[in-house]
């Protein structure tokens, strides 16, 4: 292996979101949570205030600010980490990277908020564009392709060619194939056969698996049993090329990482 990918260690300060929903509310559990992730070896850690998992009801930006900014300024106080926020909205994004965020995680990749452009424009650190089919209220209801493969590298052909033209350089751009966002099981394991079809862009390729659904499926698991399946992928996503890997627990993902490349 060329080389290792890096981790990006998973905050949700949600109520909702389909694994660690409600978690991290106080003081003391985000603060824990934190030096849980510093101390397991996070490259990255992604902060997110509003869940993305099916079916999940959205929230107002306000909200969104209040879940989220007291766990970028906390993060920031112990460590230079990069920090991403995991948000669709360009005042969320705003206020998250003047509090100390290094990048932006958008699920829709630009399309949900017209001002996001400007927000990107208006730093230099990365963004996360990521596809998915329909929005999280409706994308798992009858997810479909012809080839899977092929239009998730048609979107992003049409993503990066827009985001150039409106002054956004290619080699800030990451791309995320969207496991679990709008596809059926078939589909993500279609991603996952093929992460460097995704690297022809000349973006990084982040790969997000952590505890999702297709692994209970495979494996009749709950989400609590699935961390050491997610473990198992992360180390194919290394081997297959994957540069990032967005986790819950790091700690495994990290082990099995280097293990692989150490058998390899």
């Amino acid at each position: 292996m060329e080389k290792k990918p890096q981790i990006m260690g998973i905050l949700n300060i949600t109520p909702d979101s389909f694994s660690d929903g409600g978690c991290w509310g106080s003081k003391a559990a985000l603060t824990a949570r934190i030096n849980e992730l510093l101390a397991e070896g996070a490259d990255i850690i992604d902060v997110g205030g509003e869940s993305s998992r099916p079916f999940a009801d959205p929230v107002d930006a306000a909200e969104e600010l209040a879940r989220v900014l007291p766990a970028i300024r906390k993060i920031r106080e112990r460590s230079p980490i990069p920090i991403s926020i995991d948000t669709t909205k360009a005042v969320v994004a705003c206020e998250a990277l003047a509090a100390g965020a290094t990048m932006i995680n958008d699920i829709s990749a630009l399309r949900h908020d017209p001002a996001m452009v400007e927000v990107v424009r208006s730093y230099t650190g990365s963004v996360i564009i990521m596809h998915m089919q329909g929005r999280p209220g409706d994308m798992q209801v009858s997810p479909h392709y012809g080839d899977v493969v092929a239009e998730i590298n048609s979107f992003f052909t049409e993503r990066i060619a827009w985001m150039e033209q409106q002054g956004i350089k290619r080699a800030r751009i990451i791309v995320d194939p969207g496991i679990g966002f709008g596809k059926t099981l078939e589909h993500n394991l279609a991603i996952l056969r093929n992460i460097q079809a995704f690297k022809h862009h000349g973006c990084p390729v982040l790969i997000g698996h952590s505890r999702k659904s297709f692994l209970g499926q495979l494996l009749d698991i709950p989400v609590a049993e699935r961390d050491g399946s997610t473990a198992v992928v992360s180390a194919f996503c290394a081997q297959q090329g994957a540069d990032i890997l967005r986790v819950h627990d790091v700690r495994p993902t990290r082990q099995s990482v280097l293990l692989m490349a150490v058998l390899e």
